[in-house]
Parts: C-alpha cells; structure tokens; sequence
C-alpha cells in the first residue's frame, strides 16, 4: 500500500511530553556502588544507555554536583536529576506543516498527500510528519485516535488520503475500509510490457529473511488475503503505465504484487526495480525521481455523516509526469 492495517492503540498526548524529576536518596546497601549502578537498579523502567547518555551530560547531580556515572557513592547521598522526553513522546505534538487539503467539512478531511511526507510517526521520523501537520491544522485531532488517521501511504507514494476529524467518523471509515467499499485506485509505472487486465490475488506478510520488507507468503505461513486489479493505460518504450485499484490494504500490496508479477515499480529498489544502465538519460531520469513511480489517483467513499458518496481526483505530481514524459521517449 500503500495502507497498513493499525492495532487498537490510542496516541492522545500524555504527561510523557513533560520532563521527569526524580529525587533518590542512596541507601546503606547501596553504599560502594557506582552512581549508574544505583540509577539502573532505583529506575528499571529507563535504559542504561539513556541514563549514562544524561549523566554525561551533567543531567545527574548527587548533593548538588554534576556527577560522572562511574562515582562511587559512600551512602545515603541525594542524587537529583531530569529526564528530559524522549524524541517519541514529543512525537505526537503539532507542528506546521503545509497540507494541501482538497476538502473538509466537519467529519472529514481529503489530503492531497507529496512524496517524502511520512504519515505517521515511528523510529527514524518522530517528527515532521502528516500527524503533525494535522494536529497543528486541528488541535481536536488530539482527542481522536492516530489524529484521524485510518489508512497510509508509503512516506514516497504521492496521493489522496481521507482523515477522520471525530471518533464517529472513523469508526465509520474504519469499518468501510474493513468492508471493502472505500474505492482506491493508484497510478504506477511498472517495468516491462503488461498487455491486459489482471486480478492479483497473493497473501501478503512479512518477509520469511528481510523484516523490514514484505513478500508474498502463504496463509498458512502468517500470509494475509491481499488482491489488486491490475489494467494497463499506456504501453511505454519499455514500461507500461499502469491503473491499480485495491480490494484489500495491506503494506506495501502494490509493490509487493507487481514485483511477483516480474514488473516492479519503476525507481522502487527495495521490490526489485533494476537501474537502466545501458540507458544513461533513463537512469538519470529515475535517479532523480527519487523514489517508486506510485500514485493514489483516485478515493471514494460514503460520507460518515450525510451517506452520500464522495470521489476524488488527485492529477500527477510534477515530478511523476518528468519521469513519464522521459520513458515515453525513445531510449538513449
């Protein structure tokens, strides 16, 4: 996808955004030890690394003096120190970022989401991200689960998502997305000719070797049902241009199915595009680009509150149409 499935997990801000005071006194038994030592017993809950990380920069003090984590303590000094929130608790803080919003009312939004705008916070991108954007847009986003978020796309796919503005709302979305209805189609470039229509219809799951990617696994081997229909538009010099409309939404399907297929996203390297070395104004080309030649064209759906259907369009981003004006060409 594009989409990925979410757990039931409630990311409304806490009191983690606040620093944390701690105030210990050493005990008897804990005379003789070193000041790391007595931190990693007296507070389990905090790795060792990021206590010596704040203790070597003079964020612990014992009887009012910056103290190295290696100090031997004689026994019942006051250590005192701050810890600072970590980069995942400030995670889900608004920040203000241009979203380019084609329609909202009450209930919903439609994104028009860039390439290289992550989603949703996680390891490596805890800031900048569409949940940032939208808490900054809409601070009662705060009170809605994932700030209305229920579906994705890859941080490098271009395209419409629909956002949630009230728990109603997203539960109603949530149980289209479950029941099929929500109409999503993409816009890709795959390498190679495809010649007529076609239904995928491959169990997707993580990688059996590769963890962070995903491949086409058995059902019985932790595979989910995952189908896409595939209909060529445009036969290139040495691509197709491709419509893939989602039945299901699981991570990274499009990429996943196409390259089971032997016709990779073009510049998708992870799912097994190849450079054009024999094709230097190609290569370049797709260098530039930057990323999978993935677009969510089109979304619809019955709005949550009115039951009226709803469609959209997105055009191509610039960059896309570059690229595809190039692969038109003859190679050179």
């Amino acid at each position: 996808m594009s989409d990925l499935e979410f757990e039931d997990e409630d990311y409304s801000p806490s009191d983690s955004t606040l620093p944390r005071r701690e105030s210990l006194r050493v005990s008897a038994e804990e005379a003789g030890l070193r000041l790391d030592q007595v931190l990693a017993r007296r507070l389990p809950d905090v790795s060792r690394t990021r206590l010596a990380e704040i203790a070597k920069a003079g964020g612990v003090s014992v009887e009012g003096r910056s103290a190295a984590p290696k100090l031997r303590l004689a026994g019942f000094e006051l250590i005192e120190l701050e810890l600072p929130p970590r980069d995942e608790d400030l995670a889900f803080s608004p920040e203000p970022i241009d979203l380019a919003i084609i329609h909202a009312d009450a209930d919903v939004l439609v994104i028009d989401k860039p390439p290289g705008l992550v989603v949703h916070p996680a390891a490596g991108n805890w800031r900048g991200t569409l949940l940032n954007g939208l808490l900054h847009f809409d601070a009662a986003l705060a009170r809605v689960p994932r700030a209305g978020i229920v579906h994705r796309l890859d941080k490098d796919t271009s395209g419409l998502m629909v956002v949630a503005r009230n728990e109603t709302a997203q539960t109603h979305l949530v149980r289209q997305l479950q029941a099929r209805t929500v109409s999503r189609e993409y816009v890709a470039i795959a390498q190679g000719h495809l010649n007529a229509p076609l239904r995928v219809d491959a169990p997707i799951g993580r990688h059996p070797r590769q963890r962070t990617r995903m491949a086409v696994v058995s059902e019985a081997k932790g595979g989910k049902a995952a189908a896409t229909r595939v209909s060529p538009i445009e036969a290139l010099a040495e691509h197709t241009l491709i419509a893939c409309l989602l039945e299901t939404g699981r991570t990274h399907q499009i990429r996943v199915h196409l390259q089971s297929l032997g016709h990779p996203l073009e510049g998708d390297a992870t799912y097994g595009a190849k450079p054009w070395r024999k094709y230097p104004a190609w290569t370049a080309a797709v260098q530039a680009f930057g990323r999978q030649a993935l677009h969510a064209r089109r979304l619809a759906f019955v709005h949550p509150q009115s039951g009226a259907t709803l469609e959209f369009e997105s055009q191509l981003p610039d960059d896309f149409t570059r690229l595809l004006a190039i692969l038109r060409g003859a190679p050179q």
